[in-house]
This record gives structure tokens, sequence and C-alpha cells, in this order.
């Protein structure tokens, strides 16, 4: 192999970045650390010669060489539902394992759906103490706002579970709530035998998610099962013994009730109205996220199936976008799709 053939297999170093742009190695390092007093056109004769060479940083290098810390923040729903808390276990977990990547993870909690209380927290973050934040809350113009603040300050965002497109967010990390509930609607209309309505529990009409899943939900059934009426959706906001004492009335109301589709959170109360009311006949149920509660209503039949998706993927994406997000770093978006995963009785995972 001649030495031209050996050069073309080695990879580009900043001394080659340094001699192609004709300056020194410590404007290098200033351009590639994003740091101040560089002209620009200095930095633009960098880039320039950084794409010419196809130079790849090695970020990890880099980072450990200059001591690197990643401090993350978590912002959750203050909430008893077993999907949180098993967000809160993923963090833990995590927690413990990105120790040797320089990463130190936290978890705060808010009041579910209020969002005066998501501006405080995300007004109150320091750039010198933060480096990125994971949200899980409600879209409205003063949690937009606030989030577009804290990323004005360096901050690196992203949108957990719920997505939040109307602010500058950096990416979402979830799966495609409309496409959850097109399946949702799907699984309903083939398992429901005969005509009859479908009621939706939802959590609150100030989550995305819950908004995206029933209008995909809504436009499968129109589209597909014109002979099963959907009704208004019940606001359970996540609050099992919410849920528990609406749906007596409901089912008063709607006595030919042949489905449901439960969207959010607060599923304990559901299964304790099934178990307290029962048998009920053909009654199709459709809920969300494989928890210890849900598991067991769908083994024991109260549930015919459950979409969920992976609380430790979610966590593990969200921490490698907010570091990529911070670094300026090409990430894998192939890896950082969440799957939306349907559970029925015969192919649960074990515990």
């Amino acid at each position: 192999m001649s030495d031209r053939d050996t050069s073309l297999l080695k990879k580009p170093t900043v001394n080659d970045i340094a001699r192609v742009a004709g300056v020194s190695l410590a404007t290098v390092d200033r351009v590639l650390n994003m740091r101040p007093g560089v002209r620009r056109v200095t930095i633009d004769k960098v880039n320039d010669a950084i794409v010419q060479l196809g130079y790849v940083r090695d970020t990890a290098a880099a980072n450990l060489a200059r001591k690197r810390f990643y401090r993350l923040l978590f912002v959750l729903p203050e909430t008893t539902n077993e999907f949180v808390l098993a967000l809160q276990e993923a963090i833990t977990e995590q927690s413990g394992k990105q120790h040797d990547q320089r990463t130190t993870l936290a978890a705060v909690s808010v009041p579910p759906f209020d969002p005066q209380s998501i501006v405080d927290v995300l007004d109150r973050l320091d750039p010198q103490s933060t480096d990125g934040v994971a949200l899980f809350g409600p879209e409205t113009p003063s949690v937009r706002d606030a989030v577009n603040r804290a990323r004005s300050r360096g901050i690196a965002v992203v949108a957990l579970v719920s997505d939040l497109p109307s602010s500058d967010r950096h990416h979402f990390v979830g799966f495609d709530n409309i496409a959850a509930g097109r399946t949702a609607a799907s699984l309903m209309g083939r398992f429901v035998r005969g005509p009859g309505r479908i009621l939706v529990i939802t959590g609150s009409r100030l989550a995305r998610d819950h908004l995206e899943r029933r209008t995909g939900f809504d436009a499968v059934m129109r589209e597909e099962f014109p002979d099963l009426e959907v009704v208004a959706s019940i606001e359970g906001r996540d609050d099992p013994e919410l849920i528990l004492n609406m749906l007596p009335g409901v089912f008063d109301a709607y006595p030919d009730i042949c489905g449901i589709y439960s969207s959010a959170a607060g599923n304990p109360g559901l299964i304790r109205f099934l178990e307290a009311s029962g048998p009920h006949e053909g009654l199709v149920v459709v809920a969300h996220e494989l928890t210890t509660a849900s598991r067991a209503a769908l083994a024991s039949g109260l549930f015919d199936a459950i979409i969920s998706q992976d609380t430790g993927h979610l966590v593990r994406s969200a921490v490698r976008l907010l570091k990529a997000t911070a670094d300026q770093a090409p990430f894998d978006q192939t890896q950082e799709r969440i799957r939306i995963d349907i559970y029925l009785r015969e192919n649960m995972p074990a515990v």
C-alpha cells in the first residue's frame, strides 16, 4: 500500500483542519468549542476545512479531555399513576448507569396539568447548573414561551411523551400519538361485536398527547367503523377516584356502551368500576401503558389490548438527545424512534 493510500485511510485531525484552514490549533479549538473571540470569516474557513476533510469529532474524547459534565433535569407531573412512576424508576436506573459517562440526572415533580408550575421551574433554570431539560407537560402559550426562554439561555429542551411543537424545543421523545390512537381504533373496531357506542376516557384537553390520540382514534372509527358511535370524552385528569365516580353516570346515560378506549392514565379507577359493576358481556377495553394494574386487567380479561411505550427507551433517548444537542453532535434517528407496542393477554412480556 502506498503512502498516499495509507494517508487516505487516516482520520483527519485538528492539525489537518488547522493546516487546510491556514489558522492555528488554538483557533480551531475555539471554533470547535464555540468560544468567543473568533471572527466570522475565520469560523467559516475552519468549518469549510472540516467539510472538505470529512472531519468527525470524537465528542466523548473531547468531553473527557475538558472534564465535561452533563447536568440533565426531567420535569414530570406529580402523580401516583403507574406510567409516571415507571418513568421515575427508569430515570433512577439510568442515573446510576450514566455516572461513568460524566452525566447526572435529576427529576422534579410539578402538579399535573398545571402550566404555571412548569413555567416557574423552567424560568428558574440556570445554564450554569443545567445543560438540558426533558419536559412532560401540557402545551399552552405560557409553557411554549418558557421553553423558548430556556432555549435562548442555552439550555437544551426535549418534549417527553407529549409534544410541544409550537415551541422551539429541540426534539420530541415519544411515540406518534396520532398513530397510537389510530391503532387503538383499529383494534376496537375489530374486537367489538355489533353496533353500539364507544366511550373515550382522556386525561386533559390541555395534554397534546391525549388530544392527538383522540384525533387518530376518531379518524379511523369514522372511516372504517361508521356503525360505532364515539361519544364525547370524559376528562378523568389521570385521577382513578374521579374516573371511578364518573363512570356510573356515563353508563346510565349510555347503557349500550360496547367499548372503552382509555387513552390516558387512571386505569385503576376504570378497573375498580368494571370489577364492581360487572360482568359487562361483550365490552371491549383498549387501554394505554403496560403497568402492574393494566397487566393484571389484561391477564384477567377485563382489558382486551394495551398500547404501550417503553419507559426505559424514553429516558435513554431523552438523555442521548439532550447530550447530543448540548454538544451540537449528530445522533442516530432510528435509535431514537419510540415504538408503538401492542400487548394482548397472549404476548405479555415477563415481569
